[in-house]
């Protein structure tokens, strides 16, 4: 496990710890705690043939990965019981939960209202993007924590060039103070065609950017990026609007991925090597919320790496075949003082 603490001091103190999570320390059912997690859920397709994408006809009962509603029901299980794994990490349940990769506003109300999760208070924001895979990003709210004040899709890049997933803004209302605060929920566009394919992530950074902006010039000082950036925090692109603590000033935000991944913390393991892609993202006011970020690596989700020394996520499919598991990617958490 990896742990990142950021307080207002130097980040030279900033460690990462392997040690045991009863090492940690939070408190159980803080109500001035506030939990977000984010998790890319890797293709998590409902087992309907729509017709309109290749990966919605290959993730389906007919198609290549012979993805039945059995099979959905499981990984969909191995979800919830994730959740409510890291609720029993932090003594709570997460207040928020940034999603990407799901296809549909169906997929999470199954998940939350067909797995141990209905006896819950989640709601669901989310917007049908225009991404040539059918995948969009979502966010779950507890509604007993929460109001949802406010919530739109922006549009990355130009459509007419190319389509990919929009960025959810979503403005929330603590109860019961009305104290609020903006999420960002990215999935900007992967690498697939190496370095060609930098300038759309350097429009979704960009549209990003001018997001924050417009927030903190209409006063919603409380801003969190979180998500699947598919660039780890030392690309230049990612540099032009974050940085550490000390380097930060009002136009940049505060990434709290950029300690962890010096020091060799990872959500995706490729060729054997940790890379850290998902994280957040956070303006200066919220950065002063004594902000911790914690990579998960929950036992039933990890399985041995026997091509490289070590383990790795627990996928559901490993090319063709069924493996059984959820996603490439860790989950990752945000803890901050609201």
């Amino acid at each position: 496990m990896y742990v990142i603490l950021v307080p207002l001091i130097a980040l030279a103190a900033v460690t990462v710890n392997n040690a045991a999570t009863a090492e940690l320390s939070f408190s159980p059912g803080d109500s001035s705690r506030t939990v977000i997690m984010n998790w890319n859920l890797e293709n998590f397709f409902d087992w309907k043939d729509g017709g309109y994408s290749d990966s919605d006809r290959e993730f389906s009962s007919s198609g290549a990965r012979h993805w039945t509603k059995k099979k959905f029901m499981a990984k969909a299980d191995a979800i919830a019981k994730a959740i409510l794994w890291t609720a029993g990490r932090f003594g709570q349940l997460p207040d928020l939960i940034a999603l990407e990769e799901v296809e549909n506003r169906f997929v999470l109300k199954m998940l939350l209202e067909e797995t141990i999760l209905r006896k819950k208070d989640y709601g669901i924001v989310h917007f049908d993007s225009p991404d040539t895979r059918g995948i969009d990003v979502a966010l779950l709210y507890r509604k007993s924590v929460f109001n949802l004040a406010d919530a739109r899709p922006l549009a990355v890049g130009d459509t007419a060039v190319f389509r990919t997933r929009d960025i959810l803004l979503a403005r929330m209302e603590r109860k019961p103070d009305g104290k609020t605060f903006a999420i960002l929920v990215n999935h900007h566009p992967s690498k697939f065609g190496g370095g060609q394919s930098d300038w759309k992530r350097e429009a979704a950074v960009a549209r990003l950017k001018a997001a924050a902006d417009s927030l903190h010039g209409l006063g919603e000082h409380i801003v969190v990026a979180a998500g699947d950036f598919n660039d780890t925090p030392e690309n230049p692109v990612l540099g032009r609007i974050s940085g550490v603590f000390e380097q930060c000033g009002d136009s940049l935000l505060v990434n709290l991925a950029i300690p962890l991944s010096r020091q060799g913390g990872g959500t995706i393991r490729f060729n054997g090597k940790w890379e850290l892609i998902d994280m957040f993202l956070l303006s200066p006011a919220a950065a002063r919320l004594n902000p911790e970020m914690t990579i998960l690596k929950i036992p039933f989700l990890m399985q041995r790496d026997n091509t490289h020394i070590g383990d790795k996520p627990l996928r559901t499919y490993i090319g063709p075949r069924y493996n059984g598991g959820v996603s490439d990617h860790l989950p990752i958490v945000l803890t901050l003082d609201l």
